[in-house]
């Protein structure tokens, strides 16, 4: 299986101070992959360098098998607006926007796409319902819907199964496993090993630096969680700010 992205020396952050230095490793193509490590240790940051929000302050992010416009994203949801006057067909309807531009027509076939995706997640008949006013685990199963609207081959999902049910985790895992199923390359930040175990192949744990990358078992051990603690807490005073926009 070849690589998807490379991070080469990657290092990110904020008013030019590192969140994540010197990352080294490669994303397998098709891999589901979970991103772990403590508070501060850097995870949501390394998203948004995939994603291009966060420009490199050293290194590079290299697309291999997969072009940028073929990549999906799903921030924390503590970062979507609730209050926006958007229902949830109009929400799922925006993961349209690559291939019908901005100010494209939505025409019948793309209608039905909306639809058929709603009624994968879960929420049929929703289609009309203000996001205002859905639970946070109805909302997240719309977002997934505009993800499957997407069609995209590279997945990033920034703590997707936070503060959501039971019942909605495992119906939103098993989209993630059927992407996984199809070729399509996950990331998905976590905090609940026990979740990563028994659904993610692959891990990578940061902690502010790349501590372990590879299967999960071999990731996943008290010696790597140790050590990853241990980097944290070294760097979470001054001259450091790991914990500043660093999840």
């Amino acid at each position: 299986m070849s690589g998807a992205l490379s991070f080469q020396d990657l290092t990110l952050g904020y008013d030019r101070t590192p969140a994540v230095k010197n990352v080294q490793t490669e994303i397998r193509e098709g891999s589901l992959t979970a991103v772990v490590g403590p508070n501060g240790a850097g995870k949501s940051t390394l998203l948004k360098g995939v994603v291009g929000t966060l420009t490199p302050l050293g290194g590079r992010v290299l697309f291999n098998n997969i072009k940028r416009d073929k990549l999906a994203y799903l921030p924390q949801q503590s970062k979507i607006d609730r209050s926006f006057p958007l229902c949830v067909g109009d929400l799922v309807s925006m993961g349209l926007w690559r291939r019908i531009g901005a100010f494209g027509q939505v025409r019948r076939r793309d209608r039905a796409r909306v639809a058929e995706a709603i009624a994968a997640v879960g929420l049929d008949g929703f289609g009309k319902r203000a996001i205002g006013s859905l639970s946070g685990g109805q909302l997240q199963r719309a977002l997934f819907a505009r993800l499957l609207v997407q069609d995209a081959q590279l997945v990033l999902l920034d703590e997707p199964f936070t503060a959501i049910d039971a019942r909605t985790t495992a119906d939103l895992l098993t989209i993630v496993r059927l992407w996984h199923d199809e070729g399509r390359t996950v990331i998905a930040v976590l905090h609940d090993h026990d979740t990563v175990r028994r659904n993610f192949p692959d891990t990578l744990m940061l902690a502010r630096e790349l501590v372990a990358h590879g299967p999960t078992p071999e990731v996943l051990t008290a010696e790597n969680q140790f050590r990853a603690r241990q980097m944290c807490e070294a760097c979470a005073g001054p001259p450091h700010t790991c914990g500043r926009s660093a999840a």
